[in-house]
This record gives structure tokens, sequence and C-alpha cells, in this order.
């Protein structure tokens, strides 16, 4: 029933995605322009309660923010709020997607957990992976693809873990990813934050332990489609849904898959919900129409979902 309610709205036309990023795409400052708004007082001190440390005043610190440990609830709960707003104003999205941890937020839009469930996850999560082996990430521009391709396949614990034409992501072990980096002409290096080498089989551990977490937390099955990136199909499933959180965790994040399956959805508008732009800008090519919301005087734009 869910497929053919998604069909016919297809048919319909006007198809919106709402799209979400993971962690480096936290602003100090982030939140701040919510404090007036009841539902997200609320939000902020539940938040408070669980996490046992305020969020608002973690999203005005760059130092906290530079932690995994406070990035991630801190983006969840943020926009979570958002989401909310656009609800409340009679906007839907008839498909999600989320990029690493923004796969979170998309399950949230989707209906899949409660706020305070997902804070919850937020918490363990972060808790786990500042935790976790360390490593590094980096991001590439302006690089010969073969070249980079033949570094990685003769360095051990190193990997590629996107999938974009115009950029590359590196993460693994510290010696491995500087030695790569030694042997490659790039435009510009960036070395990325945080220093672990997440979306590699290097925090298998990590990805284990969570698995054990995830599986006594309820799920409902998603009440829009989601896209993930391990997985492009849309998916309602809660044991599905499941699976590709934990292999998200080791895996590498096919952020261009989802574009093309966006276009094979029929999407006319992506929405990013956002405290950036990072989404918007590499998905520009492929959808003109994208609107981004990064914070609540955004939420007055003309409705484009049915």
């Amino acid at each position: 029933m869910k497929d053919l309610i998604f069909n016919l709205q297809r048919q319909m036309g006007n198809t919106t995605a709402w799209v979400f990023p993971g962690q480096g795409s936290q602003k100090v400052g982030m939140g701040l322009d919510l404090l007036n708004i009841p539902l997200a007082q609320k939000r902020f001190e539940l938040a408070a309660k669980v996490l046992g440390w305020s969020v608002l005043e973690s999203c005005q610190s760059q130092a906290k923010l530079s932690h995994t440990i406070y990035v991630q609830p801190c983006l969840y709960v943020v926009l979570s709020i958002l989401i909310d707003l656009m609800r409340e104003q009679g906007y839907k999205p008839d498909l999600v997607a989320g990029y690493s941890l923004g796969e979170y937020m998309a399950l949230y839009a989707a209906k899949v957990f409660d706020f305070e469930t997902g804070l919850d996850i937020m918490k363990y999560r972060g808790e786990l992976m500042e935790s976790t082996t360390k490593g590094v990430m980096a991001n590439l521009i302006g690089f010969n693809k073969e070249q980079l391709e033949q570094q990685i396949e003769q360095t051990a614990n190193v990997w590629r873990i996107n999938d974009d034409l115009n950029y590359a992501v590196i993460s693994g072990s510290i010696e491995a990813v500087e030695s790569v980096l030694t042997q490659i002409k790039a435009e510009r290096i960036i070395r990325l934050k945080p220093n672990r080498a997440f979306h590699t089989p290097l925090i298998a551990a990590t990805a284990a332990e969570f698995q054990q977490f995830l599986e006594s937390i309820p799920f409902e099955s998603a009440k829009v489609p989601v896209l993930s990136t391990i997985e492009p199909d849309p998916i309602f499933e809660v044991a599905q849904l499941k699976d590709n959180l934990i292999k998200q965790i080791i895996e590498p994040v096919g952020w261009r898959k989802i574009s093309l399956q966006l276009v094979a959805e029929g999407i006319e508008t992506v929405v990013e919900i956002s405290p950036s732009a990072g989404l918007t800008k590499q998905m520009k090519r492929t959808y003109p129409k994208l609107i981004n919301v990064s914070t609540a005087a955004e939420i007055s734009i003309p409705k484009v979902a049915a």
C-alpha cells in the first residue's frame, strides 16, 4: 500500500525529498534563532535532562562542536526542531535521505522513532564514536583519481569513503592516511575533524557494540520511503533500516548514488535541512530546484510538497 501511495504521488508530480547532512555540517551558534519558539524551548529542556549538558551552550562553543560526543546530539536536536516546525507549516516529504549521521534525522522525519528515542540513540552513538579507534580523515580537491586509487590499493588500512566525482574523502589509520597524502598531488588537502577512522573496517568493533544497543531500541516502519547510502532503493522495513545504520559505520558514504536515485524516483525538488548547505552544493547540478532550510525564518518558503 505504501509503495502504491508513493507511486501515485510521483505520478501527480511536484515530489519533494528532504535531505540531511552528517557530522561536519555543524556551525557555532546554530539553534540560537529557535530560542523564542515554545516547541524548541521544550526540546532544549528535555535534551538537557537526557544528556546531562546543555545543547544551546554547546552550540556556542567551537571546542565542544569539535567533539563527536557533543556534535551528534546537537545536530539531532536542532534539526529535529526544524523538521517539526516544517511539519507544523504543512510541509511533508515524499522521500527522505541522510548523509551518514544525517540518516538518523531522515528516520526521525520518516517517523521511525520519536524525539526522545532518537536523542537516546545520539547520546549513546556520540559517546561510542568518541571513544573509538583514532585515525585520520582527509578531503582531497583537485586530485588525480587513478593515482589516488592506486595509492589506496597499495596501502593497508586506508580507504576512500565517498563516491563524489569532484572531491575525495579518505579515512584510515594515521600512518596509512599520511602515507597516501605524501604520494598524492592535489590542489587542496583538508584534514577533517573528528580524528577517527569513520566509515572504515578499523572500527568494526564499534559497529558490533552499537548493533547490540540498537537491537533493544523500538523502531516503527517508515511512514515515507527512506534512501540509505548503503542501499539507495526506497526502504520502509525496520530490520533493513537498522541493518543500514550498522553498516554505514564501517562502509563508504554513497551520496552520489543517492542523488542519482532521487532522479530515478522522479523527485523534482530537494530541501536540505541543515546548519549549512554542504549537500546542496554537491547536488546543484543534478537539482536546480534546491532549497536550504537552516533557520526557523526560512520555513516560510513557498510550499514545494503536496
